[in-house]
């Protein structure tokens, strides 16, 4: 097997990813409005050429693992290792919560309501009742959280990483991807594998930076409306320094402590969230909701997933959620292999790319079911505070309605705080990972980037709300390269699947056939 002995802190990465993004917050200092301007600027772009791209490589991403799973190749075992590392429950737990479970948490309450209000445009010339307006809406937020956008974080990225990293012996970076293209020169100081790794990392960071702020807003906003605590500026950054604080003690006592612990926690505590809100809220409109919302975006998959006709909703809606998704990949997968040694093909592609997403459009029927069935019985009870105060007064005036609502509303705030919690730990874990190419990275470098991460977004926070949008869209831009890295294992990750499936005689190859027909015949 190849090896690569002797690896040590890439200081090249570090240096040119680290001052990327000290760059960006100190041109936003100086002028926000420049930077606002330079990020839509180079939104619009990508939206306009990258966005029918962005599409097609989810869909085939999708489809070929589904492929996979569903083939012979699917019984092949990952990551040189027997017997999973981690329970099942353990292991589908750190999944849920370290990958779109953030910002799903104040998503799931207002992007059905969104769609509500305007019927998105594929249906929006149907001439619905608002009663039949309420499966659209729900079905084209289960597409954008759904099964495509779970597949392209960590299926078949995932199968070239491990099988690069541990089959190989190669470094566990971003530039392993393109190992099957390049061979072992991708990792011996390499332009093409030092610019994968470095636009991974910037992508990763936008995309965590961002939610941090969003999110500290949001939860400040929660307490101001609960307990009547100031929405201030310093309230936010104490927010923000809880949530960083947790996240360093979690990842700093690793993924088989802190990580999973916190993962298995916040599973525990959204279950018995849902549980008390299917109990005490409109059971059946939620269930039927949820059934017939998945029939719907069954019924109309490639058409929800392939719509070009409205450019501006795409680049506001779908298309920013795939920029964002992708900006995460190759992190994510970086995750994923680590913790789904010992796995098959077949057990990772469902649980990423059927589990988790079933398990968070149910959690969207359930929270956006119930504001959907409260605005449809008081029209304006949950849009009116939507288009006030936005994402986090929608969940507020959906759990003002129920009984037991202040409760749920607390629980709803300590959710939000893990789930952060829990993304940021697994981010910086794996940028970690990637400067030092193991799976088991240094405690403070992985510490030092929570830290970074942290202050960044005090520091954006500071410049005002503006900066955390303009983060947002700059979240599509850094995706724009990050989208070609993620395209050969498209081909790449099948190749590998039969390579692996021959190796352990789960596909016998021609010579191990004809020898076997010869004893046989003998």
């Amino acid at each position: 097997m190849n090896t690569i002995k002797n690896l040590k802190t890439d200081w090249t990465t570090v240096a040119v990813s680290g001052g990327f993004l000290l760059l960006f917050v100190i041109f936003a200092l100086i002028d926000i409005n420049m930077v606002e301007g330079w990020v839509t600027e180079s939104f619009n772009w990508s939206v306009t050429f990258f966005g029918a791209y962005w599409q097609l490589l989810l869909l085939g991403n999708f489809v070929i693992g589904m492929i996979l799973a569903f083939s012979r190749y699917g019984n092949v075992k990952l990551g040189k290792m027997e017997k999973p590392e981690n329970s099942y429950f353990r292991w589908i737990s750190m999944i849920l919560c370290t990958l779109l479970a953030s910002g799903g948490v104040f998503w799931a309450a207002s992007e059905p309501i969104y769609h509500f209000v305007t019927t998105p445009p594929l249906f929006a010339n149907d001439g619905m009742t608002p009663q039949e307006a309420i499966i659209p809406a729900l079905s084209q937020s289960f597409v954008h959280w759904g099964f495509l956008a779970w597949a392209c974080l960590g299926t078949l990225t995932s199968i070239v990483l491990m099988y690069a990293h541990y089959h190989k012996g190669y470094p566990l970076k971003p530039r392993a991807i393109l190992y099957p293209i390049f061979g072992e020169k991708i990792f011996n100081k390499s332009f093409i594998g030092s610019t994968a790794d470095t636009v991974s990392i910037i992508a990763v960071a936008a995309g965590t930076m961002g939610p941090i702020g969003f999110l500290g807003l949001q939860i400040g906003y929660g307490l101001h409306f609960l307990f009547d605590i100031p929405n201030t500026l310093a309230t936010n950054i104490i927010i923000v320094g809880a949530l960083i604080l947790i996240a360093a003690i979690s990842v700093a006592s690793g993924v088989d402590k802190g990580i999973q612990f916190l993962s298995r926690l916040n599973v525990i505590f959204v279950v018995i969230l849902t549980a008390i809100i299917l109990m005490i809220g409109p059971t059946m409109f939620l269930i039927d909701s949820f059934i017939s919302a998945q029939a719907f975006q069954l019924q109309h998959f490639f058409q929800m997933n392939l719509y070009r006709t409205d450019h501006a909703w795409l680049g506001y809606w779908t298309i920013f959620f795939w920029g964002w998704f992708l900006g995460y990949a190759p992190m994510m997968a970086i995750f994923i292999s680590k913790i789904s040694r010992g796995r098959t093909i077949r057990e990772l592609i469902i649980a990423v790319s059927i589990i988790a997403p079933l398990v968070s459009n149910f959690w969207f029927a359930v929270v956006g079911g119930t504001g959907l069935s409260q605005e449809l019985n008081n029209p304006g009870s949950i849009s009116s505070p939507l288009g006030d105060g936005g994402m986090p007064a929608t969940v507020m005036a959906i759990m003002d309605q129920l009984p037991l609502g202040l409760w749920l509303a607390i629980g709803f705030l300590i959710v939000s705080i893990v789930f952060v919690s829990t993304t940021v730990d697994s981010i910086s874990y794996t940028v970690a990972v990637t400067l030092q190419g193991t799976d088991h990275p240094q405690k403070w470098m992985r510490v030092f980037w929570v830290v970074l991460f942290g202050i960044l977004s005090v520091v954006l926070l500071t410049i005002g709300e503006g900066s955390i949008q303009a983060l947002q869209n700059f979240i599509v831009v850094t995706a724009v390269p990050v989208s070609i890295l993620l395209l050969p294992p498209l081909w790449s990750a099948p190749k590998i699947a039969k390579q692996m499936a021959l190796e352990q005689r789960i596909a016998p190859s021609i010579e191990y056939t004809k020898e076997v027909k010869v004893k046989v015949a003998k």
